[in-house]
């Protein structure tokens, strides 16, 4: 990792910067995870829009309704997602 130590490097505070950079890839794990999450959720919400217009095309306007309705429950899924990634960013940011 070094080649060399500087001399005011305790073992402390080496320790930390491996904990930090630890936690840094299982954050940045977290983060991969939770945007595949969110463009999972947008997907299936466009799916059954898609599904919603061909209902009504076909006159079949009940599975028209449950299609947008299971569209929404997927987009607010997402939205939440997505704040709670806002959230993480800002905060490491500050």
């Amino acid at each position: 990792m070094y080649l060399y130590r500087p001399l005011w490097y305790s073992n402390s505070v080496i320790q930390l910067i491996k904990i930090k950079q630890m936690s840094s890839s299982n954050e940045n794990q977290k983060g991969i995870e939770n945007h595949k999450k969110i463009a999972s959720h947008l997907e299936a919400a466009a799916q059954h829009h898609l599904a919603a217009a061909k209902h009504h095309e076909d006159g079949e306007h009940d599975k028209a309704a449950q299609s947008t309705i299971k569209a929404q429950g997927h987009f607010t899924l997402a939205r939440d997602a997505q704040k709670e990634d806002v959230r993480h960013h800002a905060l490491n940011v500050i």
